[in-house]
């Protein structure tokens, strides 16, 4: 499977979540899946790619060319594709995978996993989307998506467009037992 994984760039987190990187790194490579991230060399990106390449892993990334420029892609993976803005980047970043997964991250790893509701939301995008909530990390975002659907902006049946889950080591079988989402459900994409 090619995976998307939505991550930070900060060095500065607990090594909690360096340790799930590190979890899902090996086990992706472990079973021989394609890591696509947003290409950088630090925080949990730098994290995952280094040890999908510790361990024999494949690793696409994906960067605009203005954080090229100021050194922050990592220049050891098996493919860089340099794009011209975030924009760009996004699209590629869901292009032909077959599952994505949020780990906890800052405002951008929210705006990505934001956009990749939106998308499934709409048919556009169809694979699982796995959202690790590591010690909670994640459960405002839940809160926030329930009571969309409690208040109607959402239907109940959008509920099975992401999978929570707690630990790194669930993120695969969360991919392989996701619920589908194919082209009857564009039926309800509408509220």
């Amino acid at each position: 499977m090619k995976i998307c994984v939505y991550c930070a760039s900060s060095d500065k987190v607990a090594d909690k979540y360096f340790e799930v990187a590190e979890i899902l790194g090996r086990q992706m490579a472990r079973e021989k899946h394609v890591l696509v991230y947003g290409g950088g060399s630090m925080g949990l990106m730098g994290r995952i790619a280094d040890v999908m390449i510790a361990n024999g892993g494949h690793v696409r990334g994906v960067m605009p060319r203005f954080m090229d420029q100021v050194e922050w892609s990592h220049k050891n993976i098996s493919e860089m594709v340099l794009v011209e803005d975030m924009h760009e980047r996004k699209k590629l970043l869901v292009e032909g995978v077959d599952a994505v997964v949020a780990l906890p991250g800052g405002c951008g790893t929210l705006e990505e996993l934001s956009e990749v509701i939106t998308l499934k939301r709409l048919g556009k995008f169809t694979k699982p989307i796995i959202i690790l909530n590591l010690d909670g990390f994640y459960d405002p975002l839940q809160m926030l998506l329930d009571r969309m659907v409690e208040e109607r902006f959402m239907r109940p049946e959008h509920q099975r467009m992401y999978t929570f889950v707690e630990r790194a080591e669930d993120i695969i079988p969360a991919i392989k037992s996701a619920p589908v989402w194919d082209a009857d459900a564009i039926a309800f994409a509408a509220v």
